[in-house]
């Protein structure tokens, strides 16, 4: 009874031990070829791989997809120079980190699509590191024929609103088709790359319409035929009237000197007719906080935007604040940075969005943000006109 039951403990013991050594690993008992960079299995003519590691397998796994999006990333920085024209008029005279950023968006999105079509193809943990590896892939084939397929579908789109920008004769539909072309050409190209990345030829898809054409066309346009002028009335209208026409200009507008004469009908001369007017009013006072230590003041502002041709208000937008110092010298002065900031962005961006078709401007001011009836009568410390 002893023995059978010595003979038994020892016979699982060497069953364990087989079972640990035999099952080191979810890929197989020994070192799986993908770890080198090469398999049989999965041969590179067929897929598209990365190889991640981790403590565990969900990090093994993260990175095994980052492996892949690397790949896909160095395509896109590798081609991005054509595309830096478009953002630079997209953006214009914004920084370089800026534009960069909107760059990393694009390859974001496209790569994120692309990845829709990779999964874990396999696993392996390295008993002695106590390392989990895992084999990220995507099958060629398969994630080119979806690529085609959006590219494609970009290409009609494209092509339908250049048709468009052509035969129109209302000047914001013009430019709304051409921005709309623009960005599609660059999504576009984005999906270009990663195919050149997931064809094992390297090979793209020539694009019909081409990124620098359809930009200058779009920044020519704008110029000759939807230029803006802005004009500003109240306190420190110096730099307000600057800080905004700069916001305008970073959006890739064109801001002209209204016509000598008139502050809502169109002219004649050599210079383009404004087709909308930017029209606002600021006011900057101080204001009566019980603290001992700051003293405040409030700004508010109210714009209208008008259809110079039609001759309607088309949106409101109001802005405000109060900002505190040690004098009201140094709350004004931070006022007026403060002023220029908020206009320079959420004033302009509201306006650009309006232009290219993005969103509608508000209808209607809304009040509480812009300037009280008792501001309006009140006369400003260090006002300018």
């Amino acid at each position: 009874m002893k023995l059978a039951f010595l003979y038994g403990a020892g016979h699982a013991a060497v069953v364990l031990t087989a079972l640990l050594f035999g099952c080191s690993g979810w890929g197989g008992p020994s070192k799986p070829s993908w770890m080198d960079g090469a398999s049989s299995e999965y041969p590179s003519a067929q897929y598209l791989t990365g190889v991640g590691q981790g403590d565990n397998r969900a990090v093994a796994d993260n990175q095994a997809y980052a492996a892949l999006a690397r790949i896909f990333k160095a395509e896109i920085s590798a081609q991005s120079q054509d595309w830096e024209s478009y953002l630079v008029v997209e953006q214009r005279g914004t920084s370089h980190d800026e534009r960069r950023l909107a760059l990393d968006n694009l390859t974001r999105v496209s790569t994120d699509k692309v990845l829709e079509n990779a999964k874990i193809l396999d696993r392996w943990y390295d008993a002695g590191k106590g390392l989990h590896y895992a084999l990220g892939g995507m099958h060629r084939a398969q994630a080119e024929t979806a690529l085609v397929e959006r590219m494609t579908e970009l290409d009609r789109a494209v092509l339908s609103d250049v048709d468009e920008a052509g035969h129109t004769s209302d000047r914001l539909a013009k430019v709304r088709a051409l921005r709309r072309a623009t960005r599609n050409v660059v999504l576009r190209e984005t999906y270009n790359a990663d195919l050149r990345v997931v064809r094992a030829s390297g090979q793209g898809m020539p694009p019909r319409f081409r990124l620098q054409e359809l930009s200058r066309e779009l920044e020519d346009y704008l110029a000759s035929h939807l230029v803006l002028t802005v004009v500003i009335t109240g306190d420190h209208v110096e730099p307000v009237q600057r800080a905004l026409t700069e916001g305008l200009i970073k959006e890739g507008l064109h801001v002209a000197a209204l016509p000598s004469g008139t502050e809502t009908a169109s002219g004649a001369g050599p210079r383009p007719t404004p087709e909308l007017l930017i029209r606002g009013m600021v006011r900057v006072w101080p204001v009566d906080i019980r603290d001992p230590q700051f003293t405040y003041v409030r700004w508010c502002s109210d714009f209208e935007i008008v259809d110079l041709a039609g001759q309607q208000i088309i949106g409101a937008i109001s802005k405000g604040g109060k900002e505190g110092h040690l004098s009201e010298r140094e709350a004004t002065a931070k006022v007026i940075r403060v002023m220029q900031q908020d206009l320079s962005a959420d004033v302009a961006k509201a306006v650009a969005a309006h232009v290219y078709g993005e969103s509608e401007l508000p209808a209607e001011a809304i009040r509480p943000a812009g300037c009280p009836r008792e501001a309006l009568r009140a006369r400003p410390a260090n006002a300018t006109h």
